[in-house]
């Protein structure tokens, strides 16, 4: 097993020491921004249900279900705060893979962080790091392996259980098992099922979080796995660039609560209304040409959280009434909103060749707005903000959505005072130390 051997060698041997300095803050601001989705998707319907199955089917008190500081056993805890952190739809993602290793990752890492005795703030953002570099390939090897687009739990299980065994200090046998277990029994989901019925089942990545956690305690156990996706690789550079070629570096972030393909053209008609000026009462109809999976979007009125987010007019109609789009707009009584609903009945949305041709590389899209005096406003071309390289968000972006997203959740205090631990996780010594000021 050649290149299971080096990946589980790049899990081992990763110290923070020896990260570059990019790394190192990187590191960081995915941290924040995960963080960030989790706290406030503990508001969502979902949640609640969560943790009731967590209450009477995962009982135990090995680990902690974030703001609530409710106790679980472990896996009962990454349920809960798996599907918590991709609930808002507001988490980190990676393009080629269509999928969000973040929130696959964290609540796994949090977990086992409390499960063993003294991590530290430096051995937890190695495991991030390692979560993310061995799941964003798990992800690519396994979309080159299935034709069907699946959603992130399918490999978010791997990378997960990656940065779980780099906590509990895994040995080389045992690792290449909960590797194999992670694999087999993470959630093959057909993610265009999800986006056509939109549920709270989203991009499974709560159940990937509980397999990957599953998967390394069943592996300390005896369970034995199959041989890793790592074998079946299409491109030996996919591992061998590990320690060298970081994809964390190439990530997006999001500014708003809604599908990743919906965002190009939420871009496109705020740019238009900036620049313009052009007010509601103005507009007669909006229509967005983009790619097909982003018009396969729903564009009904949305009845929960849920069809809010996997929506392209809703978005759209939220973003241009509300100036934007995150957790008061995606969660009930606005999901209702008259105003909303009547800007949505104005989207049309068309799909173009164009567009289809770049994606997944790129994710663009197109807005014309056709005013009631007859006057067409055109966007150009766009891309959704806060993509990876000269468009990534800026350190204060970051912390301003932060604390966007956590104030109103935990409060002004316990948010900045968490922010300022977040830059500084390297010189925590013990993590038992910073789960409190998750809680509320």
């Amino acid at each position: 097993m050649h290149y299971t051997d080096t990946v589980i060698k790049f899990i081992q041997e990763t110290n923070w020491a020896h990260l570059p300095s990019k790394i190192k803050q990187q590191s960081k601001r995915c941290l924040m921004d995960s963080l960030g989705a989790m706290l406030s998707g503990m508001q969502t319907p979902v949640v609640e249900i969560m943790k009731r199955i967590a209450t009477t089917q995962l009982k135990g008190n090995e680990a902690t279900v974030l703001v609530s500081g409710f106790r679980s056993s472990a896996v009962g805890a990454v349920l809960v705060n798996g599907f918590a952190g991709n609930a808002l739809d507001i988490d980190d993602g990676y393009r080629l893979v269509k999928g969000h290793p973040g929130s696959c990752i964290l609540p796994v890492i949090l977990a086992a962080s409390e499960i063993v005795t003294g991590c530290t703030g430096q051995k937890f953002l190695e495991a991030l790091v390692v979560g993310y570099e061995v799941g964003i390939r798990a992800g690519l090897i396994r979309h080159n392996l299935y034709e069907t687009y699946h959603s992130s739990g399918s490999w978010g299980a791997i990378g997960g259980a990656a940065a779980a065994g780099k906590i509990l200090n895994l040995n080389k046998t045992v690792f290449a098992h909960a590797l194999g277990v992670a694999e087999y029994h993470a959630p093959i989901a057909p993610m265009m099922k999800g986006i056509k019925t939109p549920s709270m089942g989203k991009d499974s990545i709560g159940w990937g979080a509980f397999v990957a956690m599953m998967s390394v305690l069943m592996a300390k156990g005896g369970f034995t796995g199959i041989q890793p996706i790592f074998e079946d690789t299409p491109d030996s550079l996919l591992i061998e660039g590990l320690g060298e070629d970081y994809k964390m570096m190439d990530l997006y972030f999001k500014p708003y609560a809604a599908c990743r393909w919906a965002q190009p053209a939420i871009e496109g008609v705020l740019r238009i209304t900036q620049r313009s000026g052009v007010s509601l009462n103005d507009i007669d109809r909006i229509r967005v040409f983009t790619f097909s999976e982003a018009a396969a979007l729903n564009l009904g009125y949305p009845e929960n959280t849920e069809e809010a987010q996997y929506s392209m007019s809703f978005p759209i109609a939220a973003a241009l009434v509300d100036g934007e789009v995150g957790p008061d707009q995606v969660l009930e009584p606005r999901i209702f909103d008259e105003d909303i609903r009547n800007m949505m009945g104005r989207i049309e949305v068309l799909v173009e060749e164009r567009f289809q041709r770049e994606f997944p590389e790129r994710a663009r899209a197109e807005v014309h707005i056709m005013k009631r005096d007859g006057e067409t406003l055109n966007s150009g071309v766009v891309s959704a903000r806060w993509e990876s390289g000269t468009d990534a968000p800026t350190d204060e972006e970051l912390e301003k959505k932060f604390f966007w997203l956590v104030k109103p959740v935990l409060g002004e205090s316990k948010t900045e005072r968490l922010m300022n631990m977040i830059w500084q996780f390297e010189s925590i010594t013990n993590l038992k130390d910073f789960i409190p000021y998750c809680i509320k």
